[in-house]
């Protein structure tokens, strides 16, 4: 291929995915100490395999909710649709481990003299955002995830009964001059039922490839690649060992933009691996929406104990219509990215979260509720404004 031409990939895997259980759990969890209390403090990992669920971390909240987490494990089990031999929501063995976070933690996060709270580590958090959909996402991610979720709309409506929870998309776009303007490569691995063939499944999945890519993207038909170990029964926890936090290039950017390094499911939103990353996606969003830039990418850097972030990059890929230094410092006077501002202005302590557990933290519609915040684009008109003579002189 030519310097101004290349293949992106990116992938995603659906809510059955032994991770993404894991990931639900965390998250439902966590939504019921919210509910409980909005200043609960929750860092909840779950570990799935065969029948068997482990469910560990700190917390700090009304003590009745460790009570009934067996029952919160459950039924998000039997919402993600397992009720199958080796994994299912009413015979698998549910282990609580939860326990009190480290009073050494909470010294360094609670409220200071100042009404501030620390981070509750260190750490740095990206956000990005460019306009190759509507959603200001990367497209490589933004469709697999649709391919996955379209599938699992039908599976639980019971419109199509022969796949299972368990699934995996791969989409490989053509991008010239750095649009994406062909599509290259699907692949797509389901769980089904059993009998089934290979081509059958192929045939199955053909009408969801078709309806989530734009008019005039068709996929060569030995680019399409449908279960190509032949077989896929034996599925999720029971297939492959899961774990929170495992999936977190699919829960971001799908690789077209860096990640920190930390998980977002289990924790409240006083984690800054969590609400930081969702605070710097916000940012990158508005300032696209604005027409500022066509990608923006944005950097946090936390310390344990700190309330102020130690730093905030502002990065426009040679895309930018506007100072980055000048555009950092508006930024940082628009939303105070404390973990306390951050939380207030995003409006973070309500049970929001179990909905985030697949198909991508970001990407979403904000939810009447609060739910996906951050994908609201309410700073881009004063961006615009605030900048309105630089982009007239352009």
């Amino acid at each position: 291929m030519s310097d101004n031409t290349w293949l992106f990939t990116s992938e995603s895997v659906s809510e059955g995915h032994p991770d993404k259980v894991c990931d639900r759990i965390s998250d439902s969890v966590l939504d019921a100490y919210l509910a409980a209390d909005p200043n609960c403090r929750v860092a909840c990992e779950t570990l799935a395999t065969t029948d068997h669920v482990t469910i560990a971390g700190e917390v700090r909240g009304p003590d009745e909710v460790r009570q009934h987490v067996e029952e919160i494990a459950r039924q998000a089990i039997k919402d993600i649709g397992y009720e199958q031999k080796g994994f299912s929501w009413k015979t698998c063995a549910v282990n609580n481990l939860l326990h009190e976070q480290s009073a050494d933690i909470a010294m360094g996060v609670d409220e200071g003299d100042k009404g501030e709270e620390g981070a509750g580590d260190q750490g740095i958090m990206f956000g990005y955002a460019c306009n190759e959909t509507e959603e200001l996402m990367p497209a490589p991610i933004q469709f697999s995830h649709r391919i996955l979720r379209l599938m699992a709309e039908d599976r639980k409506s019971g419109s199509q009964p022969k796949f299972g929870p368990d699934a995996k998309s791969q989409v490989t776009l053509e991008y010239r001059n750095g649009k994406p303007v062909a599509l290259d490569t699907v692949v797509v691995s389901t769980q089904h039922a059993e009998g089934i063939s290979q081509e059958e499944v192929r045939e199955l999945v053909k009408p969801y490839i078709a309806a989530v890519f734009p008019e005039g993207w068709s996929v060569p038909d030995d680019r399409l690649i449908v279960n190509p170990t032949g077989n896929f029964v034996i599925g999720g926890p029971d297939g492959d060992a899961g774990l929170t936090g495992r999936k977190i290039i699919v829960d971001t950017y799908g690789g077209a933009a860096p990640h920190g390094g930390g998980a977002f499911s289990g924790k409240d939103p006083t984690k800054v691996d969590r609400s930081a990353a969702y605070a710097a996606r916000y940012l990158a969003k508005n300032v696209v929406a604005a027409g500022l830039a066509d990608k923006c990418q944005i950097q946090l850097a936390y310390a344990i104990g700190m309330p102020e972030p130690v730093a905030l990059y502002v990065e426009t890929l040679g895309t930018g219509r506007v100072d980055n230094n000048k555009l950092s410092s508006v930024l940082r006077e628009m939303v105070r990215l404390t973990p306390r501002g951050i939380r207030e202005h995003l409006d973070l302590l309500k049970p929001i979260y179990a909905r985030t557990a697949a198909y991508g933290h970001f990407g979403r519609k904000p939810d009447a509720d609060g739910g996906f915040s951050w994908e609201k684009t309410d700073l881009a008109d004063e961006l615009a404004r605030t900048f309105g003579a630089t982009l007239a002189a352009e």
